[in-house]
């Protein structure tokens, strides 16, 4: 899961006392800016295997820090501390805290066993990367189907928007369609971190255009 991990930012984002979106929208990715960080520093690990899953080579071995659901509500509490203290809203904080947790709940539908609990077995994960016939089309659905009640909700201008739901869609398809390497290089997290970097950066531009927040 790539984009669907945005629609929960987008619903939360509705809320009249939600932070800003492109804040939603970094919670529901900072596992994954975490993991990709770790994997550049050796702290922790993939591999890039031909048929780990039938959507990607992703072998994600080693990743008990950020992808465990007890290291997911560290990250979470961690955020919502951060939330806080810059609005001093509980209820953003909680929104915030929500997102990140997020995370590991979409990705315990996609991935294969390679969740955790409390970074060891048992492993979890549903498995839908193994059913692209069932994955792609839900991954669309919500992440699409999230961005569009924001925009009904929010309002925000046409131009800003339409160029975050061009470059989800880029991102998406890279991601399913792109070339496929096995060997592992820091290009990979590097490009990662640099996505979810610009598509955050695209939230700023959106949510600054918004006509309303909806109570």
């Amino acid at each position: 899961m790539f984009i669907g991990h945005y629609a929960p930012a987008f619903i939360a984002a509705t809320h009249r006392k939600a932070p800003p979106l492109a804040v939603l929208m970094i919670g529901t990715q900072l596992i994954d800016f975490g993991f990709f960080s770790f994997a550049l520093l050796g702290i922790e690990h993939f591999r890039l295997v031909p048929g780990a899953t039938a959507s990607n080579w992703l072998d994600l071995y080693d990743m008990p820090y950020t992808h465990s659901l007890l290291g997911s509500c560290v990250w979470a509490a961690g955020f919502a501390a951060i939330v806080w203290l810059f609005t001093r809203r509980p209820a953003a904080a909680a929104l915030a805290a929500m997102a990140v947790v997020s995370h590991w709940l979409v990705d315990l539908l996609v991935h294969r066993p390679d969740l955790t609990l409390a970074g060891s077995p048992p492993l979890l994960g549903i498995g839908l990367w193994n059913v692209p016939m069932i994955e792609k089309p839900l991954e669309l659905a919500i992440a699409f189907g999230g961005l569009a009640f924001y925009a009904a909700s929010a309002r925000p201008k046409r131009l800003p928007l339409a160029v975050l739901a061009l470059v989800l869609g880029l991102c998406q398809t890279i991601d399913w369609f792109g070339p496929r390497s096995t060997e592992v290089t820091a290009s990979q997290p590097i490009t990662a971190l640099a996505a979810y970097s610009v598509i955050a950066l695209l939230a700023v531009w959106v949510q600054s255009t918004r006509a309303k927040r909806a109570s």
